[in-house]
């Protein structure tokens, strides 16, 4: 026994059988996943995994400006598509709007050429209508002269040629529109370098101080009518129905007339077999 048994503060507390079992569980639980664990690190693994060592690459690119340069150039290709889509509608404009104009156009041009045409026929069928009036009124004046048409001077003139060149003021008429052969036809001109018909006729006229209307129709009411067998220098000559002639010409004698023609011949002196009038009349 030890020596200080008897003293109660030094003597070891007895542990109580229930303290003994939990310790002992506890421990022998400890004990038993103490075993487990040594069995199970014991057991060698059926496969080994192997050891990867990875080496990253070491990055020296200036990110940055890489980021940089690729928004740049992405907004660069979308402004040059935007470009591109505008141009490309404003040329489809373009070509829409030619097509349109050239349809047009070719439309006018139809329009313009079958109204030239149809005028053409029109001057054809009129020409050819003044033609058949132009026969039928010869062949009346040709009735009238063969019942007894004479010249005013009482001198016969047989097929429309004199026997006296012409004087006083039908000389002054005659020698003014001879003078004029060689210039210009020109539709609506008087004089001086170029006439039309009537023009020509109203110039030559003034020169012996006769006043005459401007156009052809009017001229051709002028004066008397005569018949083509008794014509006179300075007779007015007309093509067509009197008071509606298309043409008019001045008879100088000799069978001849002088007259504006149109724009291929100008003014010219002509047989009247060139062209025959349809008739005369006398102002003088």
């Amino acid at each position: 026994m030890s020596l200080t048994a008897h003293i109660p503060s030094h003597r070891k507390p007895r542990r109580s059988a229930s303290k003994l079992a939990v310790r002992a569980g506890v421990a022998g639980g400890v004990l038993s996943t103490l075993a487990m664990a040594g069995t199970a690190s014991a057991t060698p693994s059926s496969e080994t995994a192997p050891e990867t060592t990875l080496e990253m690459p070491v990055l020296n690119l200036d990110l940055s400006a890489e980021v940089t340069s690729a928004v740049a150039k992405a907004a660069e290709n979308t402004r040059a598509a935007a470009v591109d889509g505008e141009v490309n509608a404003l040329e489809e404009t373009a070509r829409t709007g030619a097509a349109a104009e050239a349809k047009q156009a070719k439309a006018d041009a139809q329009q313009k050429a079958d109204a030239e045409q149809k005028s053409k026929q029109e001057a054809d069928r009129k020409a050819e209508a003044e033609r058949a009036n132009r026969s039928s009124s010869r062949t009346t004046l040709e009735g009238k002269s063969s019942s007894g048409g004479s010249s005013s001077t009482g001198s016969s003139q047989g097929s429309g040629t004199v026997t006296a060149p012409a004087t006083g003021s039908a000389a002054a008429i005659v020698n003014f529109a001879r003078a004029q052969v060689g210039k210009a036809y020109v539709s609506g001109g008087t004089g001086p370098s170029s006439f039309d018909c009537s023009g020509l006729v109203q110039a030559a006229y003034r020169q012996a101080g006769i006043s005459l209307p401007r156009v052809s129709q009017a001229q051709s009411s002028a004066g008397t009518s005569v018949s083509l067998s008794a014509l006179q220098p300075g007779d007015i000559l007309y093509w067509g129905s009197r008071g509606s002639a298309y043409h008019v010409a001045i008879y100088v004698g000799g069978g001849k007339f002088v007259g504006a023609q149109n724009s291929s011949t100008g003014i010219v002196e002509r047989s009247l077999s060139y062209d025959k009038p349809t008739g005369a009349v006398r102002v003088l």
